[in-house]
């Protein structure tokens, strides 16, 4: 391991992180029009937080100023793995220097709970994961939480929803590392790079990223948004992250107009971006002609047809076109692991619920903003299996995978079966975690029922691990995570940072040989 060309690559990842917080500046003074008065505790928070980090990132920096060794595999996971971490505890300091509450004090009007270092933790990865998932619970009361505040929470979805290193190699561009560092960022079965072509890769996907959230702003205005809810809608929707700036989520503003855009942004966001640039190239046969993109929307379309028909028979909705309306997007929402919300589904049939439960693991496109396990994994593990079962009774048959027409390595899909048992693995320990903190008579205490909570921590794990935010039961779509122990939140945490990364940039840390010195 090649410390100082670690400590280089993270000095210049902070002073981009704190760099960004400057967008949210502005937006605490009176001329923003989101405030009547200037938001200092917010200008403190943000200020005093960049000053930190340009501190850290300049000390990183200097550390690493004659670091001149090659970049490897190990030094791209670091890189990446602490990357994400540092972001995490930044990102926090604003929740905790601006004193940010969680929501009212059940015990005094017009007071507020404050955050504590868990629940600005888990805020801060919510955010850069694209979770979605919140410990607030009022979300539309300045005196709890500065709007300034609340447009660095949905900020956080702009820097982490292509990715914080991405946007860094896009941006900067690192020689040699960039390959190492894109491989490590954006992890995929599929995930293809060229030493030569990487950085134009990324400056691509970059285009698409910020193009996206521009036509959406635009059209959120043209809708009827401000411009400060059509940023962090927009931010929220394209990285598939759920942030929204009102209790209700989408179901504020009560528009099938916008809830019709939001889905199609949700949908596309969802798509493999390397496909979106053959659109851009006017090349949109090599999209349709993909069989990742052909299985996500028919499970995509699938999904909605199940739970439009299972909610008519149950009565779920009033008509067909509110159907419709709220099954398209909900299903979208979860599928793409985005989490907004415009109608209960905890209120709905039990069907339904298990389908959304469901798609929570099987997320969009590799190469896309989506979470979760994707689809072309599941493409890989079923051909996998077939082939598994056909040699059960012809063994002497040499039958290759193929993916669009072209034969995947056998090593290739040896890592869909680990990432699969890793994926059970990891769930089973959070849940047994969750369930051995969230014990009967803390829920008790706080007004909850112990009936479902063996359900409700497993929907819990699964929308975090998956990026989705809102589980069922106590963490549905009208609930919050605020009322989970500490060690619950931290847990959710580590799951949201796991799952974004898929788990070996972070797990490899944990490793004492990872840290061996080289040479």
């Amino acid at each position: 391991m090649y410390y100082t060309v670690v400590l280089k690559h993270l000095g210049t990842v902070a002073l981009l992180i704190g760099g960004s917080m400057a967008f949210s500046l502005p937006w605490a003074f009176p001329f923003s029009g989101v405030t009547d008065q200037p938001e200092w505790a917010a200008i403190f928070a943000l200020g005093g937080t960049m000053a930190v980090a340009f501190a850290i990132g300049g000390l990183l920096l200097f550390i690493g100023r004659r670091a001149t060794h090659q970049f490897f595999r190990r030094e791209a996971l670091a890189v990446v793995g602490l990357s994400w971490i540092m972001a995490t505890v930044l990102g926090a300091l604003p929740f905790l220097l601006s004193g940010t509450c969680r929501g009212p004090s059940p015990n005094e009007s017009g007071s507020g709970v404050r955050m504590t270092v868990a629940d600005a933790l888990f805020e801060s990865s919510s955010g850069f994961t694209g979770a979605g998932a919140t410990v607030i619970t009022d979300l539309e009361d300045q005196n709890l939480v500065p709007r300034a505040i609340l447009f660095w929470r949905s900020e956080t979805h702009f820097l982490g929803g292509l990715g914080i290193l991405v946007l860094f190699v896009a941006i900067l561009g690192q020689g040699s590392s960039a390959k190492a560092v894109m491989r490590a960022e954006v992890p995929g079965p599929t995930m293809e790079t060229s030493h030569a072509r990487i950085q134009h890769a990324a400056q691509a996907f970059a285009a698409i990223y910020v193009g996206l959230n521009v036509v959406l702003t635009i059209l959120l205005l043209l809708e009827g948004m401000n411009l400060f809810d059509a940023l962090c809608h927009s931010f929220g929707t394209i990285a598939t992250g759920g942030f929204s700036t009102y209790n209700a989520s989408v179901g504020h503003f009560d528009s099938p107009v916008i809830d019709t855009t939001i889905t199609f942004f949700m949908a596309v966001s969802c798509i493999n971006f390397a496909l979106l640039w053959a659109v851009v190239l006017f090349k949109p046969g090599t999209m349709f002609k993909d069989h990742e993109f052909q299985a996500y929307m028919a499970i995509l379309f699938g999904a909605i047809a199940f739970v439009v028909a299972f909610g008519l028979y149950y009565r779920d909705f009033d008509g067909f076109w509110n159907a419709l309306r709220f099954s398209s997007f909900q299903v979208t929402s979860i599928l793409t692991n985005t989490g907004f919300g415009t109608h209960d589904f905890d209120q709905w049939n039990a069907s339904a619920r298990a389908l959304l439960l469901i798609l929570m693991f099987v997320g969009g496109c590799a190469g896309s903003t989506s979470c979760s396990i994707k689809v072309i994994r599941y493409l890989m593990l079923w051909k996998g299996l077939a082939g598994e079962v056909e040699r059960a009774y012809r063994p002497n048959v040499v039958r290759p995978v193929r993916m669009d027409g072209k034969p995947v390595d056998g090593q290739i899909i040896y890592h869909v079966y680990f990432y699969f048992a890793l994926v059970a693995f990891m769930c089973v320990i959070a849940w047994l975690g969750l369930l051995a903190f969230e014990t009967d008579d803390v829920w008790v205490s706080r007004g909850l029922s112990t009936q479902d909570k063996f359900l409700d921590c497993a929907s819990a794990v699964a929308a975090t691990v998956n990026g989705v935010g809102p589980g069922l039961g106590v963490v549905g779509p009208t609930q919050n995570y605020a009322h989970l122990h500490p060690c619950s939140k931290l847990i959710c945490t580590a799951l949201m940072l796991l799952g974004r990364l898929e788990f070996l940039p972070l797990l490899v840390l944990c490793v004492p040989s990872f840290w061996r010195r080289t040479g």
